[in-house]
């Protein structure tokens, strides 16, 4: 049982240091045997704020990473990763914003097939999980984004992907659909008339 505050800040900071991944407050109530952390994760964050090393929070759960001005200096020292293909990142994309989506509504999305190799990349590198299946015929697999996704990109939850006005003002999106887009409003008409 730890009595003390410091104790419990001790606690966590070895919990989390030996963890092989980021721990939810519930993991880690059950790994140092507390009943509670009341603050004690955001003043431990705040005792690493500035230093080599920060203790962050994303998508509900804690680990220590590299600060992000360092990085740099490990990136020497790293194998060179693989870029995500253009297919991929559309199908991740998809995944991120529609989840939990099947194979079928990601192609119908992009508009052309995806090859098994995207999918299968993208659950290597534990960027996205089977979710479950559409209770449809056939009974379709599902995918949604992980914990993993979340860090990798820097994001606390799926709510921090930038919406529809970020990717206007950034200039991501495809002309064709903006001017489509620019249509609809002028004509007062829906993507899809009712039948």
């Amino acid at each position: 049982m730890i009595d003390e505050p410091d104790d419990l800040l001790r606690a966590l900071e070895a919990a989390l240091f030996a963890a092989e991944g980021p721990m939810s407050p519930a993991e880690l109530m059950t790994v140092i045997g507390a009943d509670g952390l009341g603050d004690a994760l955001p003043r431990l964050a705040a005792l690493y704020a500035g230093r080599g090393i920060e203790l962050v929070e994303r998508g509900g759960r804690w680990h220590f990473q590299t600060a992000a001005d360092l990085a740099h200096i490990l990136r020497r020292t790293r194998e060179e990763p693989r870029k995500l293909s253009r297919a991929g990142i559309e199908t991740l994309a998809i995944i991120a914003y529609h989840e939990p989506v099947s194979r079928a509504e990601i192609e119908a999305i992009r508009g052309v097939q995806i090859s098994k190799g995207t999918l299968d990349v993208l659950l290597e590198a534990s960027w996205i999980r089977p979710a479950g299946r559409r209770e449809t015929p056939g009974r379709p697999l599902l995918y949604a984004t992980t914990p993993s996704f979340l860090t990798h990109f820097g994001l606390s939850s799926r709510r921090d992907l930038p919406g529809i006005a970020d990717l206007k003002a950034a200039g991501l999106l495809d002309p064709v659909d903006l001017a489509f887009e620019q249509y609809q409003m002028e004509t007062g008409s829906d993507s899809e008339e009712e039948e």
